[in-house]
């Protein structure tokens, strides 16, 4: 499962559901701003793996990982 935290306000934030989106990548948003250890956002989470940003080269490895 793939979740996204986001805030309302995070443009990042949006860009990566978009782009997830266009992937064709199912995905959960959460708010990041009930999760007392995210301080950054977005936060993708894959398999229980945290990838901070939206880092597509990094989001792809952990995708390829679980074999999406």
């Amino acid at each position: 499962m793939v979740k996204v935290y986001t805030t309302a306000s995070c443009a990042y934030c949006h860009a990566l559901m978009d782009w997830l989106e266009s992937k064709g990548i199912d995905y959960v948003e959460m708010d990041a701003t009930k999760e007392r250890d995210i301080s950054t956002v977005p936060v993708t989470e894959i398999n229980g793996k945290r990838i901070v940003g939206f880092d597509r080269p990094a989001i792809k490895k952990a995708l390829r990982e679980v074999e999406y």
